[in-house]
């Protein structure tokens, strides 16, 4: 809801792409310049403890949107100041996040159904929230989306505090930037972890800032308002629901690579048959593919990486995991903003849908690589079932008879 709000307040204020683009700048720029260095911190410290401040932080962010908004104090250089806080906390809770999802699912061959299970509720959320932002929006204002949202973080930081977590044994303690050094060269010469990184890096920067151009084309081209702004986000989350619930049916981590192919390609051609639609309903159909797509890509990459990963670099790798992701956006929506305002908003995303299947292919060209490097991994882990069972009569084999 909140995301949705801000966008039309911005827009409302200014009538402008460019400062759209300009404002989701402000907000993921600092979560970009602070991943690298939160991930060596968070492989140090508790997460649990970090992700409970992380929440009180946002919680006292969405109150201060609230007041400014209901005081008519609120101003294009407030909502930047007010994302670029945000987006420092979000530089130490994303990575936390990805990485404290090990901690709680005991077992490590649930983990792609735990984090497919858990994108579907961050995507009911994000089914049901726009939809009713827009609602809240045109009969109230942007400012009662802020109070819902920091009245919610009271639920959140309540359940953080109840978990009961087992404690982690702490690593030893070195350097910060030899650290970084390491989790960097570990990350980055490993070709399956680079290849994905990069696809997802490639996505983020170009496929993903669509949504920043969401309230143009719900008013410009679609001629509608902050109503159709929610049903065009809620389509989004539609899609991605769907996406999610595919990936936690899924018995198997096996063949995700092929996956992620087809979702990055499907998001491109989703993305360009939007960005040709002037028709509602079309452009929901699109953007429910788009939306699934973009899940399925997402998830099958963190699934993958969560899986080859050594535990003692799970949060450096998991903070360039969302430098790429969310890090990579701020960009994106800086020159999404950029071109819509010189070409046009439709000819930006036929770019980026193109962008989208050409890295798709060549990330296809890799999945030959990613056999001979992932294959011994699942091998020792027993994720593939016949290495599995083999390994298993060996061993019964070798136990002598009582």
């Amino acid at each position: 809801m909140q995301q949705v709000a801000l966008s039309w307040l911005v827009y409302r204020l200014s009538d402008s792409a460019f400062i759209l683009g300009l404002v989701g700048f402000s907000s993921q720029i600092p979560t970009f310049i602070l991943l690298p260095f939160a991930g060596v911190l968070i492989d140090r410290l508790n997460k649990h403890r970090i992700i409970i401040t992380t929440q009180v932080l946002l919680m006292i962010q969405a109150f201060l949107l609230t007041i400014l908004v209901f005081t008519d104090l609120i101003n294009i250089r407030l909502v930047i100041l007010l994302n670029v806080f945000s987006g420092f906390v979000n530089g130490f809770d994303l990575p936390a996040r990805q990485s404290f999802m090990v901690e709680i699912v005991e077992k490590r061959e649930d983990l792609s159904n735990a984090i497919a299970l858990n994108s579907s509720v961050f995507n009911g959320a994000r089914l049901v929230g726009p939809l009713v932002a827009g609602i809240v929006i045109a009969v109230v204002d942007e400012g009662m989306c802020f109070l819902i949202n920091g009245i919610s973080y009271f639920a959140v930081i309540i359940a953080l505090l109840v978990m009961k977590i087992k404690p982690i044994m702490e690593q030893e303690k070195s350097h910060i930037l030899k650290d970084l050094k390491e989790g960097f060269n570990y990350t980055f010469s490993f070709i399956p972890i680079r290849a994905i990184l990069l696809l997802l890096a490639l996505i983020s920067l170009v496929g993903m800032p669509y949504t920043v151009l969401m309230p143009v084309f719900a008013k410009e081209i679609l001629h509608g308002g902050p109503h159709t702004l929610g049903f065009l986000m809620g389509a989004v989350g539609v899609g991605a629901l769907c996406g999610a619930v595919y990936l936690a049916s899924r018995k198997s981590i096996l063949g995700l690579a092929k996956v992620i192919v087809f979702a990055a390609s499907s998001l491109g051609i989703g993305l360009i048959l939007f960005s040709l639609s002037t028709t509602l309903i079309l452009s929901l159909l699109m953007l429910l593919i788009t939306g699934a797509s973009m899940m399925i890509q997402m998830a099958s990459s963190n699934t993958i990486l969560q899986t080859i990963v050594e535990d003692k670099m799970r949060g450096r790798v998991m903070s360039f995991y969302t430098m790429a992701f969310m890090g990579m956006a701020p960009f994106g929506s800086l020159i999404a903003g950029s071109l819509a305002s010189k070409i046009g908003a439709s000819n930006t995303l036929i770019i980026g849908g193109i962008c989208c299947i050409t890295g798709a292919l060549i990330f296809a060209r890799q999945l030959p690589l990613f056999k001979k490097h992932i294959r011994p991994i699942y091998e020792k882990m027993g994720i593939i079932p016949e290495i599995a069972q083999g390994i298993q009569t060996a061993s019964n084999l070798r136990v002598p008879p009582r």
